[in-house]
């Protein structure tokens, strides 16, 4: 019996492929877990057509990433804080503030999506991060 699945499930396959499963499998547990659909002829028209706007919206998505990105890596950002006379900064710099310095410049981005080579910058000094933008882009 072939089913569209509408989840990822572990060792059957991942959410919208088209797998075949014995029929008890499919009636008894995918199917009434929500977990996939009988794969009609109207399913699989309809199936394709969501793949399709699926993919040109990605595409879309995609595509301001990249201009975004563009933007970021011609960025230099400044953050000022306390520091010795020997540059040792008072605390650390960390993503939470990486993050309120690039609000300030326009780009409203999470702090979970911005990582450091080092963790906390403790002293003064040019640093690099990446800011994850797209499951496929840094």
């Amino acid at each position: 019996m072939e089913i569209i699945l509408k989840t990822n499930i572990e060792k059957l396959g991942a959410k919208d492929e088209i797998v075949n499963v014995k029929p008890g499998y499919a009636r008894n547990y995918l199917i009434p877990r929500g977990y996939a659909i009988i794969a009609t002829d109207s399913a699989r028209k309809m199936h394709a057509e969501n793949i399709k706007q699926r993919a040109h919206k990605e595409a879309r998505i995609l595509a301001d990433a990249q201009v975004i990105a563009d933007k970021l890596s011609a960025l230099n950002v400044k953050i000022a804080t306390k520091a010795s006379d020997t540059g040792k900064i008072f605390g650390s710099i960390n993503t939470i503030q990486l993050s309120e310095a690039l609000a300030k410049e326009g780009f409203s981005i999470d702090r979970k999506s911005i990582s450091m080579v080092e963790e906390h910058i403790k002293m003064l000094g040019a640093y690099d991060a990446k800011v994850k933008l797209h499951k496929r882009h840094t």
